[in-house]
């Protein structure tokens, strides 16, 4: 693949072969954002675990202390008294007739479900849509809640969920690089030990294999994973 000059001047500016410290890696990822856009810096974790095992599996979710740097759209499917609490605390689409919405017109203006327990039933026939996109509410990743509120203000706050591939990497967003490498340290931070934290049981040997950071036009700078690899 052929690369522009931007980005093969970036490659030039470190040693790719390089294990960085978390704030070094992030501080060489922002000085690589050269577009003319606010750069997403996303991080890309390889795990220890077997994703073919159920028992195996990593999957959560973490309200960043920074947020993401991205205006999240949250759609709530509730009923009754949900839908004015779910509204006062900020969510963009409230109500069972988005379940329709979706189904007969393939509406996604969306960037996270939230649903309650009561409306799985119904939720559930979306799951051949919102699952393949990673959009099917979970209790693991407290979209499913009796609790909307508290949901939403965390969407909104810049909660994210993480969950492994078939590949046993984790990619997550962690910001812009406008946030500067400090705010991105204590959002890569509160990331990494969440799933340090979902360490599966049964996961055997190094944990945390390996990691790398990039913007989303900059090279990958690999990050020393040996801080979090118990």
């Amino acid at each position: 693949m052929k690369h522009g000059k931007k980005y093969t001047d970036s490659l030039k500016a470190y040693d790719r072969s390089n294990l960085f410290e978390a704030a070094d890696a992030l501080a060489t990822a922002v000085s690589t954002a050269k577009a003319k856009f606010d750069e997403t810096v996303e991080v890309h974790i390889r795990l220890g675990v077997d994703s073919r095992h159920a028992d195996q599996q990593v999957r959560g979710a973490v309200v960043l202390p920074n947020g993401t740097g991205k205006n999240v759209r949250v759609l709530v499917i509730c009923k009754d008294n949900n839908v004015e609490a779910a509204k006062n605390a900020g969510a963009d689409y409230v109500g069972e007739e988005y379940v329709q919405k979706i189904q007969s017109e393939g509406w996604m203006d969306f960037d996270v479900v939230i649903a309650t327990p009561d409306m799985m039933g119904v939720v559930g026939r979306l799951g051949k849509v919102l699952g393949p996109r990673g959009l099917m509410p979970s209790p693991k990743a407290g979209t499913v809640t009796p609790d909307v509120a508290k949901a939403v203000t965390e969407a909104k706050a810049g909660k994210i969920e993480y969950r492994l591939d078939k590949t046993n990497i984790i990619h997550c967003p962690i910001g812009k690089a406008s946030f500067g490498a400090e705010k991105l340290l204590e959002n890569f931070d509160a990331l990494m030990n969440a799933i340090v934290k979902a360490k599966p049981a049964a996961a055997k040997g190094q944990y945390v294999k390996s990691c790398v950071v990039a913007t989303t036009m900059g090279p990958g700078v690999r990050i020393n994973p040996t801080r979090y690899g118990a």
